[in-house]
């Protein structure tokens, strides 16, 4: 199993350095990737609770960078580590602006981008960028289209029920071919329906391992029903951890734990086939420093498993 740290793009280590600091951390102890969130909005009364046991949204997201052009700065300072968005809210760009701006970040990578696309959970975002709310399903069938053209074709025209794209020639192509990886953030019949019949995989949040199983166990029959390979398909496992001094009751992992214990849950994971899990320390009450070592000692831990 491939393991992956968060990069701080929220919060006050949202800044070059804590984003070079955890870039050299990355590499130099061997993690196999770095991933970023997307927020455009933290309002202080969300109209929607936050998808967490609290309901509440971090304050970390207060501050938020540019989940791409962070990721661009990233593959400026790296060489080896894959660059995954987690979750890029894939409906707030026109869908032939976000095909730009993925290749030209793959380009630039050089064939390092794994593309996490998500829907969102605050219809105030939505609103701030004038984009509807509702028929998201169908507009991100859309986008996805959209992106399908743009990399596998040198010329290309649109016609659909949200967007009209005029024909054009298409010159900039993807690193990766025929194009980066997309994986999906979702958890309803038609999303993982929608992971298993069109994209590269999936990206589910930590949960508890035979709930997670059942889900890919739905994903891999939409895939077989759509005459894909579900042995193609990936996972890549979100763990956002609650740290706790002292052991918590199994029922209450993976939403809060010691790190021994988030480190058994990683361990499990890999026995159970998930193919990459990515830890994000941002969101604890930590130093940049205290969260570094915290990344050297979980990579120590599941690795030594």
């Amino acid at each position: 199993m491939k393991l992956g740290l968060a990069l701080p793009t929220f919060g006050p280590d949202a800044r070059p350095e804590g984003i070079l600091r955890i870039c050299r951390t990355a590499e130099d102890m061997g993690y196999d990737s770095l991933w970023t969130g997307d927020r455009v909005l933290a309002p202080r009364v969300p109209s929607a609770p936050y998808p967490s046991s609290t309901g509440e949204m971090p304050r970390a997201y207060e501050n938020h960078m540019d989940p791409l052009v962070a990721l661009t700065f990233a593959a400026s300072h790296t060489t080896r580590v894959h660059l995954g968005t987690s979750t890029l809210n894939g409906l707030w760009l026109p869908p032939l602006m976000l095909a730009r701006s993925l290749t030209t970040l793959d380009v630039l990578s050089k064939g390092r981008l794994i593309v996490g696309l998500g829907l969102g959970w605050m219809p105030d975002e939505y609103t701030a960028v004038s984009v509807p709310w509702k028929g998201r399903g169908a507009r991100l069938d859309e986008t996805l289209d959209v992106l399908e053209k743009y990399w596998a074709n040198d010329v290309f025209a649109h016609e659909g029920t949200q967007f009209t794209i005029p024909e054009t020639v298409v010159g900039l192509k993807p690193s990766q071919r025929p194009g980066p990886p997309v994986l999906l953030a979702a958890f309803s019949p038609g999303g993982l329906r929608r992971v298993g019949r069109r994209c590269a995989g999936w990206l589910p949040v930590a949960m508890p391992l035979p709930h997670l199983l059942g889900m890919w166990d739905v994903i891999q029959k939409e895939a077989v029903e759509a005459d894909r390979d579900p042995a193609a398909l990936r996972m890549a496992l979100r763990v956002n951890p609650e740290l706790t001094d002292t052991k918590t009751d199994p029922d209450r992992m993976p939403q809060a734990g010691t790190l021994a214990q988030y480190i058994d849950y990683a361990r499990a994971a890999a026995e159970a086939g998930v193919h990459e899990l990515f830890v994000d320390f941002g969101q604890i009450p930590a130093t940049l420093t205290e969260r570094v070592d915290l990344a050297g000692r979980f990579l120590e831990g599941v690795r030594r498993g």
